[in-house]
């Protein structure tokens, strides 16, 4: 009999559905399992029933959530509070099983939140309206440092040019002392990349790889990483079972 696939969590919201992070699990060999904040129930339930979390991009953070009053000249998203709620208490818990975690845009910033990190809350240019009023992807090189997880998660190293759909991010004296930068912006110093190193497997990045033509092929080994993480993850669960 042929092994089930593991199955990824992924957060969705109203301006969010999760199809595209879906297509990029499913391809990675993974199977997905949509949370929203009217459908996921309890945080354990959620979790007994996962082998690793993806927490995806979406609407802004509550600034309060980090301590500060919103800046109202940041043009923050509509807030939803129960998003917000959904992706902090799901990854805080995920962390404390030390479940493989993929944070994408809006949630390596939740991951900076959650292990006692702040955010910039406007980012001019990196995201671009086009003529009907919706946001479309701004472009930019960043650097990966050598070395690092996510460097051998993708293959290497150094120079690459990645998407953006961001007005909102992480500078080094909003980074959490927990995590560690992985990647910079050439453009302006943003972290682009976080990880964790008490954790074996969580991986932040502030671009979209599941945006498959917008990207380096190579990105799309973030996926292939986190299933095959999912996948140990969950035969060591099942031994501990036995």
């Amino acid at each position: 009999m042929a092994e089930k696939p593991p199955v990824i969590g992924i957060t969705a919201s109203r301006e969010n559905t999760g199809g595209l992070y879906r297509d990029a699990i499913e391809k990675a060999g993974g199977s997905s399992l949509i949370l929203s904040p009217d459908t996921f129930g309890s945080v354990d339930g959620a979790l007994d029933r996962l082998a690793g979390l993806l927490v995806s991009g979406g609407p802004d953070i509550d600034p309060l959530l980090y301590g500060e009053a919103p800046d109202h000249k940041a043009n923050l998203d509509e807030i939803n509070p129960q998003h917000d709620a959904m992706e902090l208490s799901l990854l805080k818990a995920a962390l404390e099983r030390d479940m493989p975690v993929l944070a994408i845009c809006r949630g390596m910033q939740t991951l900076n939140v959650v292990m006692n990190g702040k955010l910039v809350q406007d980012l001019p240019g990196h995201k671009v309206e086009n003529r009907n009023g919706e946001w479309e992807s701004a472009y930019h090189r960043i650097y990966i440092s050598p070395g690092s997880k996510l460097a051998a998660i993708v293959g290497s190293g150094g120079f690459v040019k990645v998407n953006s759909r961001h007005h909102q991010g992480i500078r080094q004296a909003q980074m959490s002392p927990f995590l560690l930068a992985s990647a910079y912006s050439l453009d302006d110093g943003l972290i682009e990349a976080l990880e964790g190193p008490r954790h074996s497997w969580v991986i932040g990045v502030q671009w979209h790889p599941e945006r498959v033509d917008e990207v380096p092929r190579q990105f799309q080994n973030l996926f292939l990483g986190l299933v095959e993480r999912a996948d140990i993850y969950t035969k060591a669960r099942v031994h501990l079972s036995v």
